[in-house]
């Protein structure tokens, strides 16, 4: 259920400056400063961690591998 909120024009003035895209409505914008404060969830930092021991073992490939192997 959707709800309307007051803010103030110097508020909404700089939620504007924030957007990415004229499009971007303003709950997308309040998410992505939002999202900048959250902490990660448990399987994001098992993930992570995972990705640096994959990087340290030398299980992973070479950008310029790919981008050879893709023809870029």
């Amino acid at each position: 259920m959707a709800t309307t909120i007051q803010i103030s024009p110097k508020l909404q003035k700089e939620l504007s400056r924030r957007k990415l895209f004229d499009r971007e409505t303003y709950e997308e914008v309040i998410w992505g400063i939002l999202e900048d404060t959250m902490e990660l969830s448990e399987e994001t930092k098992r993930d992570i961690a995972q990705a640096k021991e994959d990087i340290r073992e030398g299980r992973t490939i070479p950008f310029e591998q790919i981008k050879r192997e893709f023809g870029l």
